[in-house]
This record gives structure tokens, C-alpha cells and sequence, in this order.
């Protein structure tokens, strides 16, 4: 079975070809910002922009839509739903391309992989475990203001799929293991697995929660309000401080994590206090998580981008190590968590769900 997975970032794509579970290739296409812009100018929209490009990335490599078995996106900003791969049908769609939940390039995946299948002769069509995914429990729920309470948005696609591949290396089946699992990169989540269900997370989208290389996290709430009714910014300037101006970028200038990890060890006083912060935020994190899972911790799973930092991993395991073995698993392959989810239907592991709209 031929399954096309396509990962869309805000200026780039991910894509690769599967053979079962096998990559046979994939490819990571960057395009400017100004490309994007001209859409607005144009006919030709951001979204047949990007279809566009995941259809040349395809025939690039030699495939044809013909070829595949399925077609798989990663999921957008959507209601609430539980984890698993969701089939794509037009409720899905249009609450993606309204962007009734929220804007992010995330809701391309679901909408491109749409319009493949339907080219391809209506070929089975997947999101994954989509940022929306809410599994917690329902006293995770509750806030301090009645009408607002917590939601959860998270590297579900990641996390999940490293609980899985952790589960397995450990001989259990998923249902039987908990974890907490801390993805760290342009944004940081860290979830509490118990039994194959994320029962409580933080939300790393403008929400509240360590900060990250570019979001604030956990905010003083009066101060924020003072700020918001100053009258000195907009809107979108207020958002900009929360997320893209926001975390180790907004103290040190840089996302380059690397960069500022050198600059720890060349001496810089403040460089040290930032990253010393970092550390000490997810940390605690992970503690509030192991509260959520009674101290009964089968393992603490450092990923994401910024797992690639033995300095910064080290720092986070001195705080938690007494919780449970710490495992660092790097990167996010999220092109292979698509493609798993959507194997897993086509060879019947797992039922996908139908997506309806509220």
C-alpha cells in the first residue's frame, strides 16, 4: 500500500511516499513568505498554492495520484476530538477552511489531502491525531472562570506516536503504560499518558504552560490585561508577544537553540539565566504531570527538536529523574506518525473516526 503523507508548516512543506511502512522517499520544500502574499493578489489561493506544490513534490519523485492506496494530512485546528486518524469528509473540510477553530498552516493538511483523494478517485483520506485532540479528564477541565474553561492544544501527532514506539520497545502494549511526555521545540507541551489516553496537557498555543523558543506560556493574567487596555498595542501585536516574539527568542534574540547553547558555554550571564529558566519551567511541568498520574510513572520521554540538546536534556533530568527513567527520544517524525495512523486503518488495528460538525 502506497500512502502519501504531507506535513504543512507556515512556510514550507513536508511530504513523503510509504510502501506499508517503508519511506521510499521524502522531501521538505521551502517557499517565501512573499510567495504566499501574492496569493492574496491572485485568483489562486493559499490553499491552491499548496496543493499545487504537494502534487509537483509527488510527480517530482516519478508517483502519480493513481498510484496510492491513501492519502494522509496532518490535522488542523478542528472541535475538540479524541486521538486516531479521522477520515476527511466535508463537515471536516469546511470547519478547516473557515478556520471556525483557529488559523494555522496545520489546517492545509486535512484540506490538500482532501483534493488528492478526490483526484486520485476518492482514495481514503486521513488526518492523524491533530492539535485539537482532547482526552482530559474532566476535573482537568475546570479553570477559575466558569465559561473558560481549559483546552488542551498539544503535539498530539508526536506524542503520541513516541508513546506508542517507547510502549513497544518496553514489550507493552500501550494500554498497559503511563508516561509523561514532554515535546519540546517552537512550542512546549507536556502530556500525561495513562493507558493510551492523554488525560491532562498544557495548551502551547498562546495558552499557558512553560515557555518555548518563541511562546511566552503562563503569563501574569493581570498584567496582560493591563497591557492589552493600555492602549499602546493591537491586537496582533499582543498576539505576536505571546507566540513568534515571545520565550527564549524574545530574552535572547534567536530561536537558534544551538547558537545560544554556545554562548551558555562561552559565559554569558544571561544566556545561562534563560536557558537555566527553560529548563526549570519544564520541569515543573513534568512534576504537575506526574500529580496527574499518582506518581505512578513508567517513564518520563523527553522529544521534539530541542531534545536534540544534550545540554539542555541533562539540565531537565537533574530535576526529574526521582519521577522515573528519563528517555530522550529526538526529533518529531511526524511524516512517519501520519503514515502509521493511517496503516493502522487500511489494515484494520484501528477504526477511523467520522468527523461531524457541532
Amino acid at each position: 500500500m502506497k500512502i502519501f503523507a504531507i506535513n504543512p508548516g507556515s512556510t514550507g512543506m513536508k511530504a513523503a511516499l510509504y510502501d506499508d511502512l517503508e519511506m521510499i522517499w521524502s522531501e521538505s520544500l521551502e517557499y517565501s513568505q512573499a510567495e504566499i502574499d501574492r496569493c492574496k493578489e491572485s485568483s489562486e489561493t493559499e490553499e491552491d498554492f499548496r496543493f499545487t506544490n504537494s502534487v509537483k513534490i509527488l510527480e517530482s519523485h516519478g508517483n502519480s495520484m493513481s498510484e496510492l492506496s491513501a492519502v494522509v494530512g496532518r490535522g488542523g485546528l478542528l472541535r475538540p476530538v479524541r486521538g486516531g486518524a479521522w477520515i476527511i469528509n466535508e463537515d471536516m473540510a469546511d470547519d478547516l477552511r473557515s478556520c471556525r477553530y483557529g488559523r494555522h498552516a496545520s489546517n492545509f493538511g486535512g484540506l490538500i489531502a482532501k483534493r488528492i483523494s478526490e483526484k486520485a478517485g476518492y482514495i481514503p483520506a486521513f488526518i492523524v491525531d491533530p492539535v485539537c485532540v482532547d482526552e482530559m479528564s474532566e476535573v482537568a477541565h475546570v479553570s477559575g472562570i466558569p465559561d473558560l474553561p481549559k483546552r488542551p492544544i498539544f503535539h498530539a501527532l508526536n506524542q503520541k506516536a513516541v508513546a506508542y514506539r517507547v510502549a513497544q520497545k518496553m514489550g507493552k502494549r500501550l494500554d498497559q503504560c503511563k508516561f509523561i511526555i514532554a515535546h519540546m521545540g517552537g512550542g512546549v507541551t507536556v502530556g500525561a499518558h495513562c493507558e493510551g489516553m492523554v488525560i491532562d496537557v498544557n495548551n502551547g498555543l498562546a495558552g499557558y504552560g512553560p515557555m518555548s523558543l518563541e511562546r511566552a506560556g503562563t503569563v501574569h493574567a493581570g498584567d496582560l490585561i493591563k497591557r492589552c487596555f493600555s492602549g499602546k498595542y493591537t491586537q496582533k501585536e499582543m498576539e505576536r508577544m505571546l507566540v513568534g516574539e515571545a520565550g527564549v527568542a524574545g530574552h535572547l534574540g534567536t530561536r537558534d537553540f544551538r547558537k545560544i547553547v554556545e554562548r551558555v558555554q562561552a559565559g554569558e550571564e544571561k544566556a545561562k539565566l534563560i536557558v537555566d529558566a527553560l529548563a526549570y519551567q519544564i520541569a515543573a511541568e513534568i512534576g504537575a504531570r506526574a500529580t496527574n498520574l499518582y506518581g505512578k510513572v513508567d517513564a518520563v520521554i523527553l522529544t521534539g527538536g530541542l531534545a536534540n540538546s544534550t545540554y539542555l536534556c541533562d539540565l531537565i533530568k537533574e530535576r526529574v529523574s526521582w519521577i522515573s527513567e528519563v528517555i530522550c527520544v529526538p526529533g518529531e517524525d511526524e511524516l512517519r506518525a501520519l503514515a502509521e495512523g493511517a496503516y493502522k486503518v487500511l489494515t484494520g488495528e484501528e477504526e477511523a473516526h467520522i468527523y461531524e460538525k457541532e
